[in-house]
C-alpha cells in the first residue's frame, strides 16, 4: 500500500492518501481545499488516480477539498447520509465496504462529534477523523453534537477493534502522529482507564471550548462539498 499522512498547518488537520500498488488506484481522506496543488503533484509523482475523497465528516475547521478534486480529476465524494452533505456522489451508511483497487475499507458510523461522524476501518488502522483524537477526543457542544452517543461511538465501534489498531485522527495540536487502540483505552484522558460513560460526559461539559474560528464560512461551504457559492 502507498500511504501518505498530510498536515494542514492553519486548522491542524490531518488528511490521507491510500494507494493500491497494483491498480494505481486511491482515495485521500478529509482532503483540505486549500491544499490542492499538493494532492495534484502526489497524484502525478505517485501516477496514481484518485477515485474516492473521503470524508469523516461535515468539517467546522476548514473548507473540504473534494468538490475541487471531484472537478480537477474525476475522483467520488464519500459521505455518511446524515452528515447534511447531499452534494456527494456516494452517501454511505454503517458497514458499508470501500473497495480501492487491493484495498478495503469499512464505514463505521461513529456519530456524537457530528450526527454524521464515520471511521474508515482497515485490517491493520482506523481512520478516525474527529471521533477519538490521539489523547481526546471531538467536541460535543456544536453541530449536533451528543457526549454520551460520542462514548457510544468509540466504546462500541472504535474501542472494540484489535488492540494493536493503529489510529490515525483527524487532527492533532500536539505533534501527535499516530496512536493505538491499546494507548487509547489506557491512556485517553477522557476516555481511558475504563471511564464510564457519566464521567465522559461531564468531563466533555467542563471543556468551555471557544467558537471554531472558520465554523460560519467552513459549515455551509462543505454542505455543498467545498462550494462557496
Amino acid at each position: 500500500m502507498i500511504f501518505r499522512q498530510l498536515f494542514e498547518t492553519e486548522t491542524s488537520t490531518y488528511s490521507y492518501f491510500l494507494g493500491c500498488e497494483r491498480t494505481r488506484r486511491a482515495c485521500l481522506i478529509d482532503p483540505v481545499a486549500s491544499e490542492l496543488p499538493l494532492y495534484l503533484d502526489l497524484l502525478q509523482s505517485l501516477d496514481l488516480q484518485l477515485v474516492y475523497t473521503l470524508e469523516t465528516h461535515v468539517h467546522a475547521d476548514h473548507i473540504t477539498g473534494s468538490g475541487l478534486l471531484r472537478e480537477k480529476v474525476g475522483s467520488k465524494s464519500v459521505v455518511h447520509r446524515d452528515a447534511g452533505a447531499m452534494c456527494a456522489d456516494l452517501l454511505v451508511t454503517d458497514g458499508v465496504p470501500l473497495q480501492v483497487g487491493d484495498l478495503q475499507l469499512e464505514v463505521r458510523h461513529t456519530p456524537g462529534h457530528t450526527n454524521g461522524c464515520v471511521s474508515y476501518v482497515m485490517a491493520d488502522r482506523v481512520f478516525t477523523g474527529d471521533a477519538l483524537l490521539i489523547g481526546g477526543s471531538g467536541r460535543t457542544d456544536f453541530q449536533q453534537g451528543d457526549a454520551g452517543q460520542l462514548y457510544d461511538s468509540i466504546t462500541g465501534k472504535l474501542f472494540t477493534l484489535p488492540p494493536d489498531t493503529l489510529v490515525y485522527p483527524g487532527h492533532d495540536y500536539q505533534g501527535n502522529t499516530v496512536s493505538t487502540i491499546k494507548q487509547e483505552m489506557a491512556k485517553n484522558p477522557r476516555l481511558g482507564g475504563g471511564k464510564t460513560r457519566d464521567e465522559f460526559i461531564a468531563i466533555m461539559s467542563e471543556l468551555k471550548l471557544a467558537y471554531p474560528k472558520f465554523i460560519d464560512q467552513a459549515l455551509p461551504a462543505n454542505q455543498s462539498c467545498g462550494s462557496l457559492s
